[in-house]
């Protein structure tokens, strides 16, 4: 990143693996191909432990209202527990003003990845390539025919990913299934 804006520590490099729902969430910004050349922008935020994808959002731009507005989505839908981590790459989206409050007033903690180092983000990354193969492989053209299609398509995307794509690194369970259990064993004080 080059934007000189001030970007917060990797705190993931310090703390236990999470095993809690709404522990960690990840996040990153994708490019999604338009039939017209040009591109729509996607961003998420997805629970580190449970996979399950909290909140997204489409635009035809990518301004910090981007990555605010899917993180006020995923706000609404997973209340957050203070001490919420939320990482992201080093992208100058996460490090503006309105998004850094929006987290103060949620009391969650920001984290990005060390600069230059992709496998600190490598989860976010992960769900982008999984999402443009599985979305786009089949079509004529391995694009989207409009920001419409591209919202469209990545909604129904995450609606099949959390209820009902089956995930190796949670026991072949669907993310929103492990999410589920997750949080009850959470109210028990359960570990997981």
């Amino acid at each position: 990143s080059t934007h000189g804006l001030r970007c917060a520590p990797n705190r993931l490099l310090n703390q236990p693996k999470p095993t809690q729902a709404n522990q960690v969430w990840v996040s990153d910004i994708t490019y999604l191909p338009l039939a017209n050349g040009e591109w729509a922008y996607l961003c998420a935020y997805q629970d580190m432990v449970s996979k399950q994808v909290v909140g997204w959002h489409v635009m035809a731009t990518m301004p910090e209202e981007l990555i605010t507005t899917a993180l006020q989505r995923a706000f609404w839908a997973q209340p957050p527990t203070p001490g919420l981590l939320v990482h992201s790459d080093r992208g100058g989206q996460y490090c503006g003003n309105v998004y850094r409050q929006l987290l103060r007033d949620h009391e969650a903690l920001r984290s990005q990845s060390r600069r230059g180092d992709c496998y600190d983000n490598a989860q976010a990354e992960s769900l982008w390539a999984r999402l443009k193969t599985e979305v786009l492989e089949g079509r004529e053209r391995p694009v989207f025919a409009d920001l419409a299609d591209a919202q469209r398509s990545v909604a129904d995307y995450f609606d099949y990913y959390n209820h009902e794509r089956l995930h190796s690194s949670i026991d072949y369970q669907t993310p929103y299934h492990t999410h589920q259990q997750l949080l009850q064993l959470n109210a028990l004080n359960c570990p997981a």
